[in-house]
C-alpha cells in the first residue's frame, strides 16, 4: 500500500468511524444508564435510512430528510421506552426477547413497504464530487460526513459534560439509585436518553445512505458493530463510544483493503485483544467485587 492508498484508508476509516460512532453513543448510553440490550438500535438506523430517502424524495432537501428521519425516530425511541421497555428494567433476557423481535417486526415492516431492493439517498449538491489526494481521487461527501461526525460528537460532549442535565445523566451511569433518591425524576431523562440515541442512529442511517443505501438486513449487519465498539470503548460512557468507533472504524476499512476475504475477523481479533488485555472496555469502569 502506498502513501496515497494509506491517506485515502485512514480518511475513510475516520468517516466509517464516526458514522459508527452515532450508531454506538445512543447504544452505550442506553445500555449504561438504563440497563436495556437493545437489540433494535440497528432497525433505528435502517429506518432513519428509508424515511430520510423518502422525505428527500418528497422534498428534494438533504437537511429536511436528515432532521425529519431524526424527529421520527425520537418519536419511536419514546414510545418504545414507554410502553414496552420500562417495564423491563434488570430483565435482561426479556429485554433481548422482545426487542429481537422488535427488530424482525421493523425488518418485515421495511421490506413490506419498501421491498427488497436498495435505496441508495441522493447527496446534497454541494458535497458532490471528490478532491484528490496525492493522485487519489476522495469523495468530498466523505469529508462531510468526518464533518458531522466530529460537530456532533463535540455537541453531545458539551452536553453530558457542560450542562445540569449532562452531570444528573452521568450521575445516573454511575449511580441512579443515589440521583433518584435525591428527587430527580430520573424516568424523565431515561426517555430522553432513548429518544436521543434512537435520533443519533437515524441521522447515522440518512448521512450513510448516499454510499451504502437503504436496505432489508442492514440493520442487523450494523448492529453487530455497534455491539463491537460498545464492548471495546466501554458502557457508558462517550469517550470510550468515541475511541471504541474510531478503532472499529480502522480495524474494517484496514482490513477490507488488506485482507478482503478477513475484514470480519480483523474486527473480532481487535475486539477479542482489548478484552483480554481491559475487560471492562478502554474506558470503562471495573466493577467493584
Amino acid at each position: 500500500m502506498d502513501l496515497s492508498s494509506f491517506i485515502i484508508q485512514v480518511l475513510n476509516g475516520i468517516s466509517y468511524g464516526l458514522l459508527l460512532f452515532l450508531l454506538a453513543s445512543g447504544l452505550s448510553l442506553i445500555f449504561g444508564l438504563m440497563g436495556i440490550v437493545n437489540l433494535a438500535h440497528g432497525s433505528y438506523y435502517m429506518l432513519g435510512a428509508y424515511i430520510g430517502f423518502v422525505i428527500i424524495q418528497k422534498t428534494g432537501n438533504f437537511l429536511i430528510g436528515l432532521l425529519g428521519a431524526g424527529v421520527a425516530l425520537a418519536l419511536l425511541g419514546i414510545i418504545m421506552e414507554r410502553f414496552f421497555f420500562r417495564k423491563l428494567y434488570k430483565r435482561e433476557l426479556d429485554q433481548v426477547l422482545i426487542t429481537f423481535g422488535f427488530a424482525y417486526l421493523f425488518l418485515d415492516i421495511a421490506k413490506g413497504i419498501w421491498g427488497g431492493v436498495p435505496r441508495i439517498l441522493p447527496k446534497p449538491p454541494f458535497l458532490e464530487g471528490s478532491v484528490s489526494i496525492l493522485g487519489e481521487a476522495f469523495p468530498i461527501y466523505r469529508f462531510g460526513m468526518i464533518l458531522i461526525g466530529l460537530s456532533i460528537a463535540v455537541l453531545l460532549w458539551l452536553f453530558l459534560e457542560k450542562t445540569r442535565t449532562g452531570n444528573i445523566i452521568r450521575a445516573g451511569v454511575d449511580d441512579k439509585e443515589m440521583v433518584s433518591a435525591l428527587g430527580i425524576n430520573i424516568q424523565l431523562y431515561f426517555a430522553g436518553i432513548f429518544a436521543l440515541g434512537a435520533l443519533l442512529a437515524a441521522l447515522g442511517g440518512v448521512i450513510s445512505g448516499p454510499i451504502t443505501g437503504a436496505y432489508p438486513g442492514l440493520d442487523f449487519e450494523i448492529l453487530v458493530l455497534a455491539l463491537a465498539v460498545v464492548v471495546v470503548g466501554g458502557l457508558g460512557t462517550l469517550e470510550g463510544a468515541f475511541l471504541g468507533s474510531l478503532l472499529i472504524g480502522f480495524a474494517e476499512t484496514f482490513g477490507k483493503a488488506l485482507f478482503p476475504d478477513f475484514a470480519m475477523f480483523t474486527i473480532y481479533v481487535t475486539m477479542a485483544l482489548i478484552l483480554i488485555f481491559k475487560p471492562s472496555g478502554l474506558l470503562g469502569k471495573e466493577e467493584l467485587k
